[in-house]
């Protein structure tokens, strides 16, 4: 009996009886001999841990666009941030820790330079639009490398997770397995707190500035927060779970608290004055830099002119540019409008 032989065991004995099991998985797109040490969940969250997209993650904006402030969180901190919450939350339920830790690691993997900025220049500018979920998918499917060529060849599993990750979804776009939609609620609870905790720090908000009326459910600080939305989903699902219900899920009074917190944020920060003038400025560097490349695709390197070859030269544009972490859009931009010297100095 293999080590992974005696960890699938374990499953059965101690995970919940709705929680997704790993020799239940529905595979992969290439089949693979199994791991003798690792579940297959636990393969795909090395993949994603040990890529280059993941490793990009901590020079890419959350919010706040280039801080020279090293405590503002950047998408990696948040990936981590979602992580931790979601793996409280599914320990607390009997949940697969190992596929919550992969849908969480690689739920953002496909976020743009200068954050949901970047995602709607690309979204206004190439065909068919451009949504960073489905991004994230094709950054795991077709953009990393693995040992078969394009793609991490991940469990499908993994992949729904993080495909249905993004927004208060509908019914038709909740993430199949339990395990993906405590990612998918973690993933609101993680940065509607975050963002409120440093746009304070940035001065772009107060305490006294946020609304009353949901602090008082929430709790008035930082920690209060998390401590109550982590609560209330485990204690909500868990009474959804035992009626048979599939569903993670808040209170409604907790739910609306959380969801006016957000609106609150849109309006306020993401949408704001302060962040205005600084997306303005992201925006047209993401649009220069797009179509200095539509125009000269052959400037890109080869692996996505390649993909301009065989799926068009906006889709090679695309993923070249939603790729890049901020500095390196930036420098790139730089290059592109700053003149440079033809001699060399001769001292």
């Amino acid at each position: 009996m293999s080590i992974r032989d005696e960890i699938e065991q374990l499953e059965e004995l101690t995970l919940a009886s709705y929680a997704m099991r790993s020799r239940d998985s529905r595979g992969r797109v290439i089949d693979e001999e199994p791991d003798p040490l690792r579940t297959c969940y636990m393969r795909d969250r090395d993949r994603i841990i040990h890529s280059k997209s993941f490793r990009r993650l901590k020079h890419k904006t959350q919010v706040y666009i280039s801080p020279e402030n090293d405590h503002y969180r950047t998408r990696l901190t948040h990936t981590l941030e979602v992580n931790q919450i979601s793996k409280t939350v599914g320990a607390a339920l009997r949940l697969n820790l190992d596929l919550i830790e992969a849908i969480a690691m690689g739920h953002d993997v496909g976020h743009t330079p200068f954050s949901h900025t970047g995602e709607e220049v690309l979204n206004m500018l190439l065909p068919g639009g451009f949504r960073h979920n489905e991004n994230s998918v094709r950054v795991l499917t077709r953009i990393e490398q693995g040992k078969r060529g394009c793609g991490l060849n991940l469990s499908r599993e993994v992949l729904d997770g993080v495909l249905h990750h993004s927004g208060f979804a509908t019914k038709e776009q909740v993430p199949a397995t339990l395990e993906g939609q405590v990612v998918r609620y973690a993933d609101k609870i993680a940065y509607v707190q975050h963002d409120i905790d440093d746009s304070i720090r940035a001065g772009v908000l107060t305490k006294e500035d946020l609304p009353g009326e949901y602090l008082e459910i929430l709790g008035h600080s930082h920690g209060e927060r998390i401590a109550t939305l982590v609560l209330d989903l485990i204690e909500h699902s868990r009474k959804k779970l035992e009626k048979g219900e599939l569903k993670i899920t808040l209170g409604p009074r907790v739910d609306r608290a959380l969801q006016g917190l957000r609106k609150f944020m849109f309006e306020h920060v993401y949408k704001g004055p302060l962040c205005r003038l600084e997306r303005e400025k992201a925006m047209y560097v993401v649009e220069f830099v797009f179509n200095y490349y539509r125009k000269n695709p052959e400037k890109m390197p080869d692996f996505y002119v390649q993909i301009a070859r065989e799926e068009g030269v906006d889709r090679g544009v695309a993923d070249y540019i939603s790729g890049m972490t901020d500095n390196y859009c930036v420098a790139v931009f730089k290059d592109l409008i700053l003149p440079r010297s033809l001699l060399k100095a001769k001292f």
